[in-house]
C-alpha cells in the first residue's frame, strides 16, 4: 500500500466522498424537470470542503512539504478550516484557522471540537492588510514549523473535485446531465467539476450562482472583479479577486441571487420537503431551480448540498437575525416562488 492510499484509509478519512444523490421533489414538480443534489453534507466533517482538505493535506505529506509535527494554517470562512481541523486531528497535526469576524458561531463551535486554534480578523476588503487571507498567509509563512494550505491558489483543491466529486456525480446520473449549478468561493469545486464535466460532455451547461456583495458575476460577465458592496449572509461563497483555481472554471452563465430570494426559497423547502441546509447549499439549489425554469421542462439539473442547516441556525433560520437585516422570512406560495425565480 503506497503512502497516499494508506493515509486516505485512516480513521474518518476513509469515508470522505462517495456521497449519495437525491432528487428534490418539490422543485422538480414546479419546473417539470428533474433537480438533483449531491449530498456533500454527509461527509464526516459535514461539508464538501472535506474533499479538498483531505487532498491538500495528503498531497503535501506525500511531497514532503508537510512533515510530522508541523502545524497546518489556513484562512477560511469556516468550512475548509473545519475539514482541515478534522484531517489534522486524524493525522496528528495541529491546525490554526484564520477567520473574519461575523462568521456563524456554529462554525466556531465545530472548529473547537476538532481542536483548532481560531484567529479572528476584521471583516475588511482584500486590499486591507487585516484581511483574513493576508493574515493567514503571514502566520502560515512565519515559521518553518507551519504549513500554509492556501486553498485559493492550491491546485490540489480543484483536483480533489476533478478526480472525485465530478466523476461520482457523472456516474450516479449515468451521464444524463443538462446543467450543473455550482457556486464559487475559492474556485475549487467550480473549477474541478466544470473541467471534468466539460471534458465528458461539452453540452453540459455550467451555471455559477453568485451572492450579493461578490465580484464573481461581474468578473465572468464584464471581465473584472467588482462588488456591488451589498451585504450577504452567505459565507464562504463569493470573492472579489482572482485566484489560481479560477483558471479551471468553465462556465456558461453567472448571475447574482440576493439574500431575500435565498431565504424565501429556504422557507419554502423547509415547509414543503423538510429540507434544511446551509447558506451556500441554498445558493447552489437556487441556481439549479432558476436554471431549470430557464431551460424548460424535461431537463436534468444537478447541484450540491455542500453543508447542512445546522450551520445556518443563527442566520438564515433565525427570525431575529432576518428582521435585523431587513429580510422577510415568511412562507411564500408556489406561485410567488415561481414568479421570483422565473425572473432570474
Amino acid at each position: 500500500m503506497d503512502l497516499r492510499t494508506k493515509l486516505k484509509s485512516t480513521g474518518l478519512l476513509q469515508v470522505i466522498g462517495n456521497t449519495p444523490v437525491m432528487k428534490v421533489q418539490s422543485l422538480s414538480a414546479l419546473t417539470g424537470s428533474e433537480i438533483f443534489m449531491k449530498c456533500e453534507h454527509l461527509n464526516p466533517g459535514g461539508t464538501i470542503k472535506d474533499r479538498p482538505a483531505l487532498s491538500m493535506v495528503i498531497e503535501a505529506i506525500v511531497r514532503g512539504t508537510l512533515k510530522p509535527g508541523m502545524t497546518i494554517v489556513e484562512g477560511t470562512a469556516g468550512n475548509t478550516g473545519i475539514g482541515l481541523a478534522m484531517v489534522g486531528q486524524v493525522l496528528g497535526h495541529k491546525v490554526i484557522v484564520v477567520m473574519p469576524k461575523g462568521m456563524a458561531p456554529e462554525k466556531h463551535q465545530v472548529l473547537r471540537l476538532y481542536g483548532a486554534q481560531i484567529v479572528e480578523t476584521e471583516a475588511v476588503a482584500y486590499t486591507d492588510e487585516r484581511h483574513f487571507f493576508k493574515v493567514g498567509k503571514k502566520i502560515g509563512e512565519s515559521s518553518p514549523d507551519y504549513w500554509w494550505a492556501n486553498q485559493f491558489d492550491n491546485p490540489d483543491n480543484y483536483l480533489s473535485h476533478y478526480t472525485s466529486t465530478a466523476p461520482e456525480l457523472y456516474a450516479q446520473l449515468e451521464g444524463r446531465i443538462d446543467a450543473v449549478s455550482v457556486a464559487s468561493g475559492s474556485g475549487g469545486t467550480a473549477g474541478g467539476v466544470s473541467k471534468y464535466l466539460k471534458e465528458k460532455d461539452p453540452r453540459i451547461k455550467i451555471v455559477i450562482p453568485d451572492p450579493s456583495g461578490s465580484g464573481i458575476s461581474n468578473y465572468f460577465n464584464q471581465g473584472e472583479f467588482a462588488s456591488d458592496g451589498a451585504y450577504t449572509m452567505t459565507e464562504g461563497v463569493g470573492i472579489t479577486r482572482f485566484v489560481e483555481n479560477y483558471r479551471y472554471i468553465q462556465q456558461d452563465r453567472c448571475f447574482t441571487i440576493d439574500d431575500q430570494k435565498l431565504t424565501s426559497l429556504a422557507m419554502y423547502l423547509r415547509e414543503k420537503e423538510g429540507l434544511v441546509m446551509g447558506m451556500s447549499s441554498m445558493l447552489n439549489l437556487a441556481g439549479a431551480f432558476a436554471t431549470a425554469l430557464q431551460m424548460g421542462r424535461g431537463k436534468r439539473v444537478a447541484t450540491f448540498m455542500c453543508d447542512g442547516g445546522e450551520r445556518a441556525i443563527s442566520k438564515m433560520y433565525n427570525p431575529e437575525f432576518l428582521k435585523e437585516k431587513g429580510i422577510d422570512g415568511s412562507l411564500l406560495s408556489e406561485k410567488e416562488i415561481l414568479e421570483i425565480f422565473t425572473r432570474l
